[in-house]
């Protein structure tokens, strides 16, 4: 089937790399498979970590087919290009649909996109992962891809302002080697090994990217155990239980 929404899209997010003057660094895109179904699995810092996740699969030839929440396909502009480029609307409530229609595209050989932490980590550290993406690569048979993003938080997070002016700004991606998901053995095992490996991929991004702190008042966009001031996960728990 043509893909009348999804190429114009990826050919306008090049522009605006371009436009934003962003230093793209993305290594292992040859571990994503070139034919067949796959689950890819990325940490998640920023509202466009999808775009330098489906860039990494470009090389290959492929397009992911990211699981969203349900929101963002109501939205007047972002609704008909996900619908467009069929990603996969997720409802938190009825979670089963969505599990469906993602069991249904890796079968018939897409490769489908999953942030397991299922919301933006503002600690910028790897929260827990759900299971779902270890689940779908076991009942459809196909290997889980990890990777990882950094860098991406810069531009558009949660709880600061957006920043696309043209500053040269990094942004580091790696794809690791597919980790396999047998049926006989728990999912929750899988999960595990499958956030090490992701861990590892984060670890090697925030190694090689190059971009620093311009002085103490950006060091925002920095976990605590690189010397920045994003705050620690418990400092997050408790804020939200004391909103509660």
């Amino acid at each position: 089937m043509a893909e009348l929404v999804y190429r114009p899209v990826i050919g306008f997010a090049k522009t605006m790399f371009k436009v934003w003057d962003l230093r793209i660094d993305c290594q292992g895109s040859e571990n994503i498979p070139r034919a067949g179904g796959a689950v890819l699995v990325s940490n998640h810092i920023s509202y466009l970590d999808f775009i330098f996740n489906g860039l990494a699969a470009l090389p290959q030839k492929r397009l992911v087919r990211f699981m969203a929440k349900e929101s963002v396909f109501r939205h007047k502009v972002s609704g008909p290009l996900m619908r467009g480029m069929k990603h996969i609307p997720v409802d938190r409530n009825q979670g089963d649909a969505a599990y469906a229609h993602a069991l249904d595209s890796l079968r018939s050989g897409e490769v489908i996109g999953v942030f397991p932490e299922a919301t933006i980590s503002q600690s910028f550290t790897l929260k827990s992962f759900k299971s779902g993406a270890a689940r779908l690569a076991q009942e459809a048979g196909v290997p889980l891809v990890p990777m990882a993003v950094w860098g991406t938080q810069r531009l558009w997070t949660k709880g600061h302002p957006r920043n696309f002016k043209r500053n040269h700004l990094p942004v580091t991606v790696r794809v690791g080697e597919p980790v396999e998901a047998p049926r006989d053995q728990y999912a929750g095992a899988i999960t595990r090994r499958l956030r090490e490996r992701v861990q590892e991929l984060l670890d090697a991004a925030q190694r090689a990217y190059p971009g620093r702190p311009k002085g103490p008042e950006d060091t925002w966009w920095l976990p605590t155990h690189l010397g920045g001031t994003a705050p620690t996960t418990e400092e997050l728990r408790t804020a939200a239980a004391e909103a509660h």
